[in-house]
C-alpha cells in the first residue's frame, strides 16, 4: 500500500478503481483497530479522501460512457 509520503506528486491517485477500492478497505481496516497510531491517523484521512475522489471521478465517468452508448443506441434500439 502506498502512502501519500511515497507517492510522488505526479503519479495517479491509484492504478484504477480496483486498486483505490482496496487501498480505501485497508485504510478503514486501520483505523477501526484500537490502537491506531494518531500520528499516523491525519495521513490516514488524507489518502482516503483523495482516493474516495479519484472513485467518485472514475464513476462518474463511467456513467457518462454508459448514458453516451445508450443515447447513440436510440429510441429505437
Amino acid at each position: 500500500m502506498s502512502t501519500p509520503e511515497t507517492v510522488p506528486a505526479s503519479a495517479p491517485v491509484a492504478a484504477g478503481y480496483a486498486d483505490a477500492l482496496s487501498e480505501l478497505e485497508t485504510i478503514l481496516a486501520q483505523l477501526e483497530r484500537t490502537d491506531v497510531d494518531v500520528d499516523v491517523l491525519a495521513a490516514q484521512v488524507r489518502r482516503a479522501a483523495e482516493l474516495i475522489g479519484f472513485c467518485r471521478e472514475r464513476i462518474g465517468n463511467a456513467r457518462l460512457q454508459i448514458e453516451q452508448v445508450v443515447a447513440e443506441l436510440g429510441p429505437d434500439s
